[in-house]
């Protein structure tokens, strides 16, 4: 039995060709948003006012690094489950003082969902920020209509209400799907060292003579596909780490080896040489670690553990 399939070319009339143009019109101009390079002039000093604002230990608290991933779209379900619920309860009769509550609900709990946000957004890159910007403009606005919508309801010009709420649905529902994109298609706050175990063979690889490697300088090496840290400590001991930082790829043997740690150059994530651990954000996922053997003749040997 032979099973057969069918492709839907994009000029094809009917409904499903209008829906496969639909589709290629909505991914088109969400991707177009990374290039909008107007919002560039806005970027930058946000970025900057962001950065600046002084949330010490706890900025790391709202990267993720606690949890192990971003907190942001963990946060994000609070305020649009209070909302979707009161969307379903303004059409069920005799609902609306629950419906109101949830739309309050909403409305503050976005408020911390949004530090999580801007702080991740200051810290990714110039196309990931031009989408947030705009991911960002749509959930103000959905703020705004439902805090509207509370206040018409509060005055008990209800329908009013139910109106602005569905419109601020709307809009959070468009800012949802921007953020969807700027999660999955833009790959922001995705742990970018995933990959590398599928990448490599197991078993102990060869990557250069114990002579190669100075004391205390961050020395980069490939083993196929995949770029190294090697860090020599003081008394002979070796560290190899994954050199592309886990938070956007930054390249770790470019970076500043203190303390025991490097320093990503990108955006500042602090990773421990002797286990890959991140000890500070913006990274949320820890460094793959390899581990080393020096044979008799000197010769380095590395091996990453569940490698193949």
């Amino acid at each position: 039995m032979r099973a057969s399939a069918y492709v839907v070319a994009p000029g094809s009339g009917g409904l499903a060709g209008a829906a496969v143009r639909a589709g290629e019109f909505v991914v088109t101009s969400l991707d177009a948003l990374g290039r909008w390079e107007k919002l560039d002039a806005l970027t930058g000093p946000v970025q900057r006012a962001v950065r600046g604002l002084p949330l010490g230990r706890y900025r790391d608290v709202l990267h993720g690094l606690p949890i192990g991933h971003p907190l942001h779209p963990a946060l994000v379900q609070v305020p649009m489950g209070a909302w979707l619920s009161a969307a379903v309860l303004d059409v069920v009769p005799g609902t609306g003082r629950s419906a109101r509550l949830l739309v309050g609900v909403g409305v503050l709990a976005a408020a911390p969902a949004a530090w999580a946000g801007w702080v991740d957004w200051a810290e990714q890159h110039e196309d990931q920020m031009r989408t947030g910007l705009v991911h960002a403009a749509s959930i103000a606005v959905a703020v705004g209509l439902y805090a509207r919508s509370w206040v018409q309801r509060g005055r008990g010009r209800t329908a009013r209400g139910k109106a602005l709420g569905f419109a601020g649905l709307c809009a959070a529902g468009a800012g949802g799907m921007i953020g969807g994109h700027l999660a999955y298609r833009q790959a922001a706050g995705a742990n970018k060292t995933e990959p590398v175990p599928h990448l490599l063979d197991d078993g102990w690889h060869p990557v250069g003579r114990v002579e190669d490697f100075p004391v205390g300088e961050a020395v980069r090496r490939e083993l196929g596909e995949v770029p190294l840290l090697v860090v020599r400590r003081p008394g002979g001991h070796l560290h190899v780490l994954a050199g592309r930082c886990s938070h956007l790829s930054g390249p770790l043997p470019e970076g500043t080896i203190t303390d025991g740690c490097v320093v990503c150059p990108w955006h500042g994530s602090v990773f421990r040489l002797s286990d890959g651990a991140n000890v500070r954000g913006p990274a949320t996922a820890p460094q793959p670690t390899f581990q080393v053997s020096v044979d008799y003749e000197g010769i380095v040997h590395v091996r990453l553990p569940g490698a193949g």
